[in-house]
Order: C-alpha cells, then structure tokens, then sequence
C-alpha cells in the first residue's frame, strides 16, 4: 500500500470520527451522500420551520440570503419539534437528535436544514448538554441552526450557511473571516464575511454557485 494512499485513508477516518463534528449513524444510507456529494440534479435544499413562534419574515428572510447561494432551495411547511427530541432538565431541544430526525426523513438528493428560535444543545467538550448555535452532519442531508443565542438576528443566516457547508463535508476553517470557522462556544458571525478561497472552491466543486 502506497504512502500516499494510507495518509488519503487516514484523513478521511480522521474527519469521520473527530468529535467536533457529529457521526453519520443514523443517517439515511438512501441519500445520494453515501454515493456522490452532488446528484446529477444538484443539491436539493429544503429549509423546515421548526416550532409554531418562527416569523414569517424570519424564514423569508434566511430562505432569500440562501439562494443567493444556493439556487435549488425551498421552503417546506412549517413542523412541530419531535417529542423524542426534548432535552427536559435544561427545556432545550438536542441538536442531535434533531437532525437524526430529519436525516431520517430526508429523499435521496435532499438535505433538510432546521431552522429555529429556541435554544438547542449537544454533547461537545466533555459537557452532556453544550448550548450551540447549530450543528449539522459531516457529510450528510441534515443540519439546524437555531437564532434563540444570537443578539444581532439579522445575521442568521451565517449560521445557516455554515452548518450546510458541514453536510457538504467541509470541516472548520481557521480563517477568521470564513463562514466556517470554528465559533468555540463564541458568536462570530459579525467577524466572518465571506467563504475563503479554498472553502470557496471545495463548495463550487460540490455544485453551489458561489
């Protein structure tokens, strides 16, 4: 076995089961990312109001900043959370459990993304319940994003377009201007301005039109 070949296999397991990003378990194995990133349709976006408070002008207003983006993205119908998602001892929702759900209910070539105003959490950092501003499969058809830690809301939609770059595979960027860069538990969103130029191409190579 090559050299090049065993660090090739290495990174990609590194990336899969580094614990900043959540497993791909329980994600739909019908979904075109367990064959190719990008089906020969494109990335078929569906954003899903989660829970009964979320604005209409707060959904349009995320939907029209990720077109600019992405092209082939909708808005579904507005849903309730599940119940099996409900953190009670903190009165949040899993962020996890979350896109479990909706990975599960994702069609080949759909990527659902969650959007939300209420406070949502995860396992990270040695903590069992860590408030988040969103998290998303890496790679795969789901991620959430919820508003509910941000003051300037007007920025959400930064938010949004991070945790999709996750379901198309990209890892955290340490460029401070980037859309991915990691947040640490911090609101960076007034910071990042832009997708940098290498996260910029990996996107285009995927089938966003950047």
């Amino acid at each position: 076995m090559s050299r090049l070949y065993q660090l090739l296999i290495f990174s990609c397991f590194t990336l899969l089961s580094n614990p900043k990003y959540p497993s791909t378990k329980g994600l739909n194995k019908g979904s075109s990312y367990y064959n190719n990133i990008v089906s020969d349709q494109g990335l078929s976006i569906i954003i899903l109001p989660l829970g009964k408070n979320l604005p209409k002008s707060f959904i349009n207003a995320t939907y029209s900043k990720l077109k600019q983006f992405i092209p082939g993205i909708t808005i579904g119908e507005s849903t309730s959370f599940p119940i099996s998602a409900y953190y009670k001892p903190r009165g949040r929702y899993r962020a996890d459990s979350l896109i479990n759900w909706m990975g599960k209910k994702a069609q080949p070539n759909q990527v659902y993304l969650g959007i939300t105003n209420v406070d949502i959490s995860t396992t990270k950092n040695g903590k069992a319940d860590w408030g988040v501003l969103g998290l998303g499969f890496c790679p795969g058809n789901a991620a959430v994003a919820s508003s509910y830690r941000l003051k300037n809301k007007s920025s959400f939609w930064k938010v949004a377009i991070h945790e999709l770059g996750h379901t198309s595979g990209l890892p955290h960027c340490p460029e401070k201007t980037c859309f991915m860069r990691d947040a640490e538990g911090k609101n960076t969103t007034g910071e990042e301005k832009e997708f940098c130029k290498k996260c910029k191409a990996f996107l285009i190579r995927s089938g966003w039109k950047l």
